[in-house]
């Protein structure tokens, strides 16, 4: 397997398990690292998915410093979000004592910057790192997309390296994809995976990963050469998304035994889920598939 992020199809946005009282849970984080590095996943630590923004400083830490001491064969990519550029900057100065591969830097959260603040920002944590960064366009999350100028305005700054295309519009990802060739773009929805595949995505950063780690990674390395991949992982990945991610993730893996609790973080809840079935009936039918 390789440590490069630039050749790497296949990221996992990767939980943050925690046990019943809410402390982090290392058994099963280690666990949960393990699986992704047998299906040869990157991992992406303390993204949304990861409940980032939900974690203190001193946890985030301790999450990164623990992926890092287990020297997995698989890169990991830290995220990078929030309003205060003075934190994010903080957090860098850590990361950068550690052996992280790349960075996922989010459109800035609530403040809803225009082209040239956006810029700025994305230029200013660029500057203070020194691997691959991969930009994020989440504006359902964000309240405001990645602005065309500001990414025109980025390409030539050697840390730029891709984009998480989250838009949720396919020929929004075609459209970008053919205005800024120089850099990769993934796809950053499961669902639409087999769309972006087909129009030159260098791959993509999953949820439904955590749950079906070498199923998705097979779809992957299909759908790059190619290949039909079918319609379950699109229906599958629907029902990762019945509440608010990752709670359906977490109820998932808790059931199957492979977290030890599906806590989450406030404002997430667990109660938001009001049915597994559907789930359920899903993992039975890759089951069934593989």
């Amino acid at each position: 397997m390789s440590l490069n992020p630039r050749t790497t199809a296949l990221w996992t946005a990767l939980i943050t398990p925690f046990a019943g009282d809410e402390s982090l849970d290392f058994v099963a984080l280690t666990a949960l690292l393990r699986e992704q590095e047998a299906a040869g996943a990157g991992v992406l630590l303390l993204g949304s998915t990861g409940e980032g923004s939900n974690l203190t400083l001193a946890e985030r830490k301790a999450v990164l410093q623990h992926a890092c001491s287990l020297n997995l064969t698989v890169p990991l990519m830290v995220g990078v979000g929030g309003l205060d550029l003075a934190s994010q900057l903080e957090w860098l100065a850590f990361c950068e004592t550690l052996p992280v591969h790349a960075y996922l830097l989010v459109t800035p959260i609530y403040a809803k910057p225009g082209a040239e603040g956006q810029r700025r920002w994305f230029a200013a944590l660029m500057n203070a790192v020194s691997k691959p960064c991969m930009l994020y366009n989440i504006p359902s999350r964000a309240g405001v997309p990645l602005s065309d100028v500001a990414l025109a305005g980025l390409l030539e700054h050697p840390n730029c390296w891709a984009v998480k295309e989250s838009g949720g519009n396919a020929a929004r990802f075609a459209e970008l994809k053919a205005a800024f060739p120089s850099i990769a773009w993934y796809s950053g929805d499961d669902v639409l995976f087999a769309e972006h595949a087909k129009l030159g995505s260098a791959g993509l950063v999953s949820v439904a990963s955590n749950v079906w780690p070498q199923q998705v990674a097979r779809w992957v390395a299909q759908g790059l050469a190619g290949e039909a991949i079918g319609d379950l992982l699109r229906t599958a990945s629907e029902t990762l998304f019945l509440a608010a991610n990752p709670i359906p993730a977490k109820a998932i893996l808790h059931h199957q035994g492979r977290i030890a609790s599906n806590e989450l973080r406030l404002p997430l809840c667990a109660a938001d889920l009001k049915t597994l079935e559907p789930i359920l009936a899903k993992d039975l039918e890759i089951a069934a598939f593989s």
